[in-house]
Order: C-alpha cells, then structure tokens, then sequence
C-alpha cells in the first residue's frame, strides 16, 4: 500500500496561507516559512485589534455621555449610580446615542432619575 504524503491537504493548507499573505513585503509573501510567521502574526495582531476596539468605543461612550450629563450639573457616576436606583435599562452605548442626537430626551432622563421615581 502506497504511503500517503498529505499531498491535497497541505497544497490546500498551503493555499489559504499564501492567500491571507497577498500584499505583505519581500520575503514575508514568497517564502513559506515566513509567510506563515506573518500570517499568524497578523491573525494575532486582529484579534487584539478587535478586542481593542471594543474598550475604546465604550471610553468613547463614556466621555459622551459625561460630557451631556455634565451640562445638567451632574457628573458621570452620579448619573450612572442614579440610572441604576431609577431602574433605568439602557446601556452606555444607547445613552450616548441618545445624548449626541437627541438632547432633549437626555433632559428629560436625567430629569425623571433626579426625581427618583422608577422607570416603566
């Protein structure tokens, strides 16, 4: 019985890394073990760009909605420590949305969690 080499598979493996490679520098998109070094750190370097992404827009949010509270004379975590007695359900990204497009419900939210009384 012939032995088998992994002739398909590793032409198909080797495929996908030379087309994630496609427009990398000098020896990191023609020779193989380079390439697959780059591939993989690029892959690495995403995903932490992903997750990055993710605590810079919440910082983003906050500042956004610091700065609109700040102009009804309250600060950030009073604001967020009233929201959460008020039972008010609405996430940083919704309250900033809400604060950069629509000031006059932002009043009128930071009104109703002065006033203490529970949302419906």
């Amino acid at each position: 019985m012939a032995r088998a080499k992994r002739g398909f598979k590793r032409r198909r493996y080797a495929k996908k890394i030379r087309d994630r490679a496609e427009g990398f520098f000098l020896r990191r998109k023609n020779t193989y073990r380079r390439m697959v070094e780059a591939v993989d750190e690029s892959l690495k370097r995403a995903q932490m760009g992903r997750i990055a992404k993710k605590r810079d827009f919440r910082g983003l949010w906050i500042a956004r909605i610091n700065a609109a509270a700040r102009i009804h004379d309250l600060s950030y975590s009073r604001l967020v420590a009233a929201l959460d007695k008020a039972a008010v359900k609405l996430n940083r990204k919704m309250l900033s949305e809400i604060a950069v497009h629509d000031p006059a419900a932002f009043k009128a939210i930071v009104d109703q969690v002065r006033s203490g009384a529970p949302a419906h």
